[in-house]
């Protein structure tokens, strides 16, 4: 695809073609906020090794494009995964997966552990068109299950 200014040609690339992982990411209309829908998609991503440690992640602006949404959505879902751990962010030369995965036993500024998980658990089911509160009263469930066992 190509614009024409006067005589010179300015062409964009369409990065569908470019970065087959690129071109996998989706936005649903489902009420769940863009960031935290490609946020999630990265993290499956990296944990199913479609990413691996050191990989150089698309641009944000190239997430941006490819997706038409807001350049400041896709810096907010990275920074998300660099607070997890998950990515790291060199200036000047990209976002990185991060050679270790983020530990369970790793904690947000002001955040418990288990609060994190909880979180995690939150954004995945809302990313995942899932009622959170239905997941909540299943791991409820399958907890006892579990403590009937022991």
């Amino acid at each position: 695809m190509g614009l024409t200014f006067g005589r010179s040609r300015i062409l964009y690339e369409d990065m569908h073609t470019q970065d087959p992982f690129l071109a996998s990411l989706r936005i649903a209309n489902d009420g769940v906020p863009i960031y935290v829908q490609l946020r999630e998609q990265f993290v499956r991503a990296i944990a199913s090794g479609v990413l691996r440690p050191g990989d150089q992640m698309p641009t944000m602006r190239q997430v941006a494009v490819a997706l038409k949404v807001d350049l400041n959505t896709v810096r907010h879902a990275y920074d998300e995964l660099e607070r997890q751990g998950a990515v790291v962010l060199v200036r000047g030369r990209g976002s990185f997966i991060a050679d270790a995965p983020p530990s369970a036993t790793s904690t947000e500024p002001d955040h418990h552990p288990v609060e994190k998980l909880a979180r995690q658990s939150l954004d995945a089911a809302r990313a995942h068109g899932v009622d959170p509160r239905a997941v909540a009263d299943l791991i409820h469930h399958l907890s006892a299950q579990q403590e009937l066992k022991s």
